[in-house]
């Protein structure tokens, strides 16, 4: 309890403090790029919380990394709310394809726009679309973003269906997507639990599969490939079956656990 309490301070001091320094420089009119405070301050933030819950992030796959500059769309199961500081600490600037309720937090949701974050109105189809035509259309100018195409956390590694915006949106982009295994979050913080605890997280960038020349009516071909790449990786390194879905229960064990 100690743990989760300081990790929630953390999270409370964190958000205020680099959420505030983010408005402050969109404010004074600073300038987004690579090495701006705009790309800082999320490191910070994502680097301050980890070390608060006690979470090393391990990285694996920069020998598939893309020539620096390529816009990309990174696509990432989606198992924990630590998935997002680990993925901000493991990858290069990029801007968040995420549900609009998250814009609704108060700082985090403003700081997070300032920073690249696209927010999605689920319930609004026709608003979603254009939201992911914002998306392609910034990606298609050099910058890179961060989907999760399960759409919200599972309770398992095992992958559930994926949606079709993401894969829409990477074809209108043009970019090659980087398919992303996130493992060892549940243990750190599982969605059925309110805690936090110390743990590793691996981070897997895989192969990238390149989407120049596809249309619409690829998406779902796309889509099954990316799925499959994701699911290889889980089964070679993790023995998990990514088509069975634990209970509740096997989700919240710790990663040694789910794997044996």
């Amino acid at each position: 309890m100690m743990r989760t309490a300081f990790t929630a301070l953390a999270l409370l001091v964190g958000t205020v403090l680099f959420g505030s320094l983010t408005l402050l420089a969109e404010l004074l009119g600073r300038a987004h790029g690579p090495d701006s405070i705009y790309t800082k301050t999320p490191r910070w933030w994502a680097s301050w919380l980890l070390g608060a819950a006690g979470v090393r992030v391990v990285v694996h796959g920069g020998e598939h990394d893309l020539p620096e500059g390529a816009s990309r769309v990174f696509m990432a199961n989606h198992v924990s709310w630590f998935d997002i500081p680990s993925m901000i600490f493991a990858l290069p600037h990029y801007g968040f394809v995420a549900k609009r309720e998250i814009e609704r937090i108060p700082l985090f949701g403003a700081a997070a726009r300032a920073v690249g974050v696209i927010y999605i109105d689920r319930e609004n189809r026709k608003a979603a679309f254009s939201a992911y035509d914002d998306a392609a259309s910034k990606i298609r100018a050099g910058h890179s973003v961060l989907v999760y195409p399960e759409g919200t956390r599972g309770y398992s590694y095992a992958l559930r269906p994926f949606k079709k915006g993401p894969f829409v949106l990477a074809i209108g982009s043009g970019a090659p997507i980087v398919p992303v295994v996130v493992y060892g979050t549940i243990a750190v913080n599982p969605r059925t639990e309110f805690r936090a605890s110390p743990g590793t997280v691996h981070v897997h960038l895989l192969e990238p599969i390149p989407t120049d020349g596809l249309t619409y009516a690829d998406r779902d071909e796309l889509a099954e490939r990316v799925r499959q790449r994701m699911a290889d990786c889980l089964r070679a390194h993790y023995g998990v079956n990514p088509a069975i879905e634990p209970s509740r229960r096997a989700s919240a064990l710790k990663p040694e656990q789910v794997s044996a």
